[in-house]
């Protein structure tokens, strides 16, 4: 009875901190501007079921792809096992679905799960030898410094302390059903486990115990994980879906109009325009491109919350590769870092702080070409180029503040139609020399 209530008292309460903290997040996302994503709903469940469910452009890189397809299959398949420890946990039962006359077909399932659990362990493994031992150029940069790559390896430990645990659970259980029995469950794994580790022991009782040792820490760890996951990079578990649905479905390189200017340049070319009509609008003027987190759409910032930190875009920047200062994973996590500060301070947008200037700097935005080879390369199709486009725009639209050598292309641009120094009445000129 006292491990039952203490269950369900766990269960309620981690589960309500976590949707308090999800809730939160979404409270912080809806901070941005509108932006319509509900066009082209059947184009836009093919790109979820491709990228965030088939991991699509995982696989440009295979290696790191195989590892974690056994990750995500392992978390997925891994879920049937929680069911029944859930209903264990509410009912006081012990391997529900065992004993509801599922015995082959619970096997199997069990088997599975223990088969993807040790190539998780070993796939865990690598993940953390390739940061720690190897130590990958994009998991040793400037940004990943602190909490980030502590982040990265709790995670990892979280993984391994989940898989023994459950192995202790199913080893033990073998054990003691050969001991009660003769015959165990038969488990792929456990079944050569169990008597290895707990073959010499001959009390049933303490067998029961180490396996709800097992069973208890399983539960934990999936409690605790469940609470942590909203403070990681790990929630584009969850983020990676929606935000793949709402990816941008435009050509790559075709930039947003503000609709503010491009008014203003409609009623410029529209001859029978009245310029002293009033406007169509009593609303206050919007800011131009985007100085703080409000100023970005609520895509953009779901973009920053389902940032998994992988560097594949930074490894793939031409800027980044040539030591430019600009790094796309760093302006992600510069977004959520202080859209996560916004939240942090019950939304106070007048702290004196802003993402322009007190987190990116003018130099990385500076340094970007507008390839989009980071958005091409991002396995949830993040768009760090559209929050670089949108700071810019504020530079130089708000505060004027252009590179010198951009001045001159401009300058072109307003006199000339183009940014030669050119007159446009001699831009055939060409043509007559031959």
């Amino acid at each position: 009875m006292i491990s039952h209530l203490i269950f369900v008292t766990l269960a309620i309460i981690s589960i309500g901190l976590f949707t308090w903290k999800i809730r939160l997040i979404i409270r912080q996302i809806k901070l941005g501007k509108s932006v319509n994503r509900s066009d082209k709903a059947g184009e836009r469940f093919k790109t979820m079921l491709l990228i965030a469910f088939g991991q699509k452009k995982m696989f440009n890189r295979p290696i790191p792809a195989i590892l974690h397809f056994l990750f995500y299959v392992a978390f997925i398949i891994t879920q049937i096992e929680l069911i029944e420890v859930f209903i264990d946990g509410f009912k006081g039962s012990h391997r529900f679905f065992y004993n509801e006359g599922m015995g082959p077909l619970y096997v199997f399932v069990i088997s599975a799960i223990e088969v993807l659990s040790v190539l998780t362990f070993v796939a865990t493994l690598i993940f953390f030898a390739r940061r720690n031992i190897i130590k990958l150029p994009r998991f040793t940069m400037e940004e990943l410094k602190g909490w980030p790559r502590k982040d990265a390896n709790l995670i990892l430990l979280f993984e391994l302390l989940l898989i023994i645990f459950i192995f202790m659970m199913n080893s033990a259980d073998e054990a003691d059903k050969v001991l009660r029995s003769k015959v165990g469950y038969g488990f792929a794994m456990s079944q050569y486990l169990g008597p290895l580790f707990f073959g010499k022991i001959t009390n049933s009782e303490l067998l029961h115990t180490l396996s709800a040792i097992g069973w208890w820490g399983h539960l934990i760890m999936v409690f605790v994980f469940l609470n942590y996951l909203p403070y990681s990079k790990h929630l584009h578990i969850l983020f990676a879906f929606p935000n793949t649905y709402f990816s941008n479905l435009n050509a790559k390189g075709k930039f947003n109009n503000m609709e503010a200017v491009q008014a203003e340049v409609a009623l410029m070319l529209d001859p029978s325009a009245d310029p002293y009509a009033a406007p169509a609008t009593s609303d206050a003027p919007q800011r131009f491109g985007a100085k703080d987190v409000q100023d970005l759409t609520w895509k953009q910032l779901l973009d920053a919350y389902s940032c998994t930190e992988c560097g594949r875009c930074t490894s793939v920047c031409p800027a980044n590769q040539t030591g430019k200062l600009l790094s796309p994973r760093k302006i992600m996590m510069d977004t959520r870092d202080r859209l996560a500060e916004v939240g942090a301070n019950k939304f106070n947008l007048e702290d004196g702080k802003s993402l322009l200037g007190n987190y990116i700097t003018p130099e990385e935005l500076w340094a970007c070409t507008s390839c989009n080879a980071c958005v091409q390369e991002c396995p949830v199709n993040i768009d760090p180029l559209s929050i670089i486009v949108d700071l810019r725009r504020y530079l130089v639209m708000e505060e004027s503040k252009v590179p010198t050598e951009l001045t001159g292309m401009l300058t072109n641009i307003e006199n000339n139609g183009a940014p030669w120094q050119f007159s446009p009445a001699d831009r055939m000129k060409w043509t007559e020399e031959n």
